[in-house]
């Protein structure tokens, strides 16, 4: 996935989901060493993009992710993934023919990652 100009739409999830969307896929592409302005060397997967938004959702939110996400609507990867292809439709994100909706489905559970999976690094509370 790759991105694009912004546009405004008309959407069951919150406007900040789309920002959060957008800002992940700059953090994944980031951390994986790709380049955002090639469609091709920039590109990536769906699972990648959902791994990207975990981290930075957790840097941002820590263990109220969750609770974050729900506020704007979002339950699910899946909803992730009709948040990418809502922003494909309007120009602003882009696929290639191998990206599909269901790329984004099933693929973790957010009262996992966001609160059973979460710790708390207190090694900086407890260094001298």
């Amino acid at each position: 996935m790759g991105s694009t100009a912004s546009h405004t739409r008309s959407s069951t999830y919150h406007p900040n989901a789309f920002k959060f969307v957008y800002s992940a896929l700059k953090f994944t592409q980031e951390q994986l060493g790709r380049d955002r302005k090639s469609e091709i060397s920039g590109h990536i997967s769906g699972p990648e993009l959902l791994d990207g938004l975990r981290k930075l959702a957790l840097q941002h939110f820590g263990m109220l992710s969750g609770v974050v996400f729900k506020s704007w609507g979002v339950t699910s990867t899946d909803d992730f993934g009709h948040i990418v292809f809502e922003m494909i439709d309007s120009n602003e994100m882009r696929r290639t023919p191998h990206d599909h909706l269901a790329d984004f489905f099933g693929i973790y559970d957010f009262d996992k990652v966001f609160c059973e999976d979460y710790t708390l690094d207190t090694s900086a509370a407890f260094s001298k």
